[in-house]
C-alpha cells in the first residue's frame, strides 16, 4: 500500500488545442500535481491534500472553477463544490456562490462547522462571510474571455459546446467540466473534492453534479472518485457512487468499476478520476480528451490531455 493522487481539469476537450490554450493548462496540471505530491509526502491527510489541490485549480484562470468560472445566461457567476472524507463519510457541499475565491474551502467548512451537508446561494454566501472566507467583486470572475464564451454560446443558441456534434472546432473553448482531486495516503485514508463554475449559458439556479454527493464526488473506505463533464448525465447515473458500489457489492477492481460506469454513460459526456485504498488509479473518459494528472508512491507519474485513458 502506498499513497496515490489523481486530479482533473475538465473533460470535453476538443481533439486539438492551440498552444496558447494547451500549455497554460498543462503547466497548471503539473503545478497542482507537484503540490499534491509534496503534501502526501509530508504526511498530510488526504482531506487536506484534495482541498489544497482544488484550491490551486480554483485559483488558475484557465480552468472552469473559482477564478476561471464560466457565466450563466445572465452573465453572472454561480460556483459550486463538494468534498468528502472516505473513512468517516463526512461531506460538505455548496452551490450558488458568486463572490467566494475558493468554494472548496467553504464546502469543507460546511462539513466541519455545521450540522448540514449542503448550503446554497444566499445561505451559503452568508455562512462563508461569517466564517471569514475571502470574497471578491464579481469582476474578478467576469473576464473578457468568459464574456466571449457566453457570447459564442448565445449565438449558437445552446448551453456550452457539445463535443459529440461533428461541427465542433478547436476555436471554441467552453471549458466544459470541472476540476477535482482524489487522494489516498499510506494508511489507506481516502478523500475526494470537486469544484466548478458550471456550464456556459446555463439557466440561473441550475445545479450540476459537482456539489452532489454520489454523483460528482464520493469517497468511502474503498475508493475516492471525482467526476467531470455534462452534469445532467453524471447526475442521472450517480456516477461516483456507482464506482464505489461496484467495488463494494460486486468485488470489481477500481479500474473495472470505473470502466463499467463510463460504458453506461452517453458518449462524449463524462470523465472521472479515482484512487483506491490500495493505491490503484483510474482516469477513464468518453470525451475526446480530459485534462488529467496522476502520481503514486511507486514512481508512476502522468500528465495528459488526450491519448488512451487509464482503464
Amino acid at each position: 500500500m502506498g499513497w496515490a493522487i489523481a486530479l482533473h481539469g475538465g473533460a470535453g476537450v476538443p481533439l486539438t488545442l492551440p498552444p496558447e490554450r494547451r500549455l497554460p493548462r498543462e503547466a497548471g496540471l503539473r503545478h497542482c500535481l507537484e503540490v499534491g505530491i509534496a503534501a502526501l509526502k509530508a504526511h498530510k491527510h488526504p482531506l487536506d491534500v484534495v482541498e489544497l489541490v482544488v484550491r490551486e485549480l480554483e485559483n488558475h484562470p484557465d480552468f472552469n472553477a473559482g477564478r476561471g468560472s464560466v457565466l450563466t445566461t445572465e452573465g453572472t457567476i454561480e460556483m459550486e463544490a463538494s468534498i468528502m472524507d472516505g473513512k468517516t463519510k463526512k461531506c460538505g457541499a455548496v452551490s450558488g456562490l458568486s463572490t467566494l475565491v475558493n468554494p472548496i474551502s467553504v464546502a469543507r467548512a460546511v462539513m466541519e462547522k455545521t450540522p448540514h451537508v449542503y448550503l446554497a446561494f444566499d445561505g451559503a454566501e452568508a455562512f462563508a462571510r461569517e466564517q471569514g472566507f475571502e470574497t471578491v467583486e464579481q469582476s474578478y470572475f467576469v473576464t473578457p474571455e468568459n464574456i466571449e464564451r457566453l457570447k459564442q454560446a448565445k449565438e449558437a443558441n445552446r448551453v456550452q459546446v457539445d463535443y459529440t456534434q461533428p461541427d465542433h472546432t478547436s476555436h471554441v473553448d467552453s471549458r466544459m467540466g470541472t476540476v477535482g482531486c482524489v487522494a489516498v495516503d499510506n494508511e489507506g485514508n481516502l478523500a475526494s473534492a470537486t469544484s466548478t463554475g458550471g456550464l456556459v449559458n446555463k439557466m440561473l439556479g441550475r445545479i450540476g453534479d459537482s456539489p452532489i454527493i454520489g454523483a460528482g464526488t464520493y469517497a468511502n473506505h474503498l475508493c475516492a472518485v471525482s467526476a467531470t463533464g455534462q452534469g445532467e448525465a453524471i447526475l442521472r447515473a450517480t456516477a461516483a457512487r456507482d464506482v464505489a458500489a461496484l467495488m463494494e457489492f460486486k468485488g470489481l477492481s477500481l479500474k473495472e468499476a470505473a470502466a463499467y460506469v463510463l460504458e453506461q454513460l452517453p458518449p462524449g459526456t463524462t470523465g472521472l478520476v479515482a484512487v483506491s485504498s490500495t493505491g490503484e488509479i483510474a482516469m477513464p473518459f468518453n470525451t475526446p480528451g480530459m485534462f488529467r494528472a496522476a502520481a503514486s508512491q511507486d514512481g508512476y507519474s502522468e500528465i495528459a490531455i488526450w491519448g488512451s485513458p487509464l482503464i
